[in-house]
């Protein structure tokens, strides 16, 4: 399925010239595949207790305010326009439900801080025994709060929760913003190996958790874990950059 298609031009014709319910309702339904593939790229790292159904209800939700915002004379894809509404729609679903408890957010921050502090200190991103050590806790410890806060990886970084410094974009990236796919590129590279090969086989390639599993020989769950950690060091290191 592409916008290219005459079937599909003619009805984005239709309903930007008439607004019709119906016509918008028919587009839902060709595009409502995109809210399976964005529902299926968040569901990995949630909690066994959040509801498929209800990510898909939100993500719905999503795809119908992008229907109706979306300007084809513009020339951009409708794919490309859809997907950040989808997930953004279902990332406030699971921010309604404040399902992420409050200690997991602070320990999330304290993480965080202490990975910055480490890494001027040492020169380098400091490996997970160096950060536990500098909190305090066991490196099992320091696991346990990534597990819990898996989902995180792919939505703390526009979490209001995680402090006032912001990601200027979402992680899922924007195919047309070259400005910042290279400095998430620059930032990548800075990281060790085994973090490079899962950022960017997760925001580049799109491989999904369980893909990127396959590729590295271990479980979805861990590395469900690791994209987390990586994804909280990622964000520190672009907050620098755009700073």
């Amino acid at each position: 399925m592409t916008d290219q298609d005459g079937d599909i031009v003619e009805l984005w014709e239709a309903f930007a010239a008439t607004g019709d319910r119906e016509l918008r309702n028919r587009l839902v339904v060709r595009y409502s595949p995109l809210v399976k593939y964005v529902a299926g790229r968040i569901r990995p790292g949630l909690p066994q207790s959040v509801d498929s159904a209800d990510l898909l209800s939100d993500g719905v939700i999503g795809l119908m305010d992008a229907v109706d915002k979306f300007e084809p004379a513009r020339g951009l894809q409708f794919q490309t326009y859809a997907v950040p509404r989808i997930r953004g729609a279902i990332i406030d679903g699971l921010r309604a439900t404040d399902w992420v408890p409050r200690s997991v957010r602070t320990k999330l921050r304290d993480i965080e801080r202490a990975r910055t502090a480490l890494e001027d200190r040492l020169g380098r991103t400091p490996d997970d025994r160096e950060i536990a050590a500098e909190l305090g806790i066991s490196v099992a410890a320091l696991g346990e709060i990534h597990s819990k806060a898996s989902y995180t990886g792919v939505a703390h970084l526009d979490d209001p929760g995680m402090g006032e410094d912001q990601m200027p974009a979402a992680m899922e990236l924007d195919p047309d913003d070259a400005d910042m796919r290279e400095v998430l590129v620059h930032a990548i590279r800075e990281l060790p190996e085994r973090d490079q090969i899962i950022l960017t086989l997760y925001y580049f390639e799109t491989l999904t958790l369980s893909e990127i599993g396959q590729v590295l020989g271990v479980t979805e769950s861990r590395v469900s874990q690791l994209h987390t950690r990586c994804a909280l060091t990622l964000r520190s290191k672009v907050l620098d950059a755009v700073a």
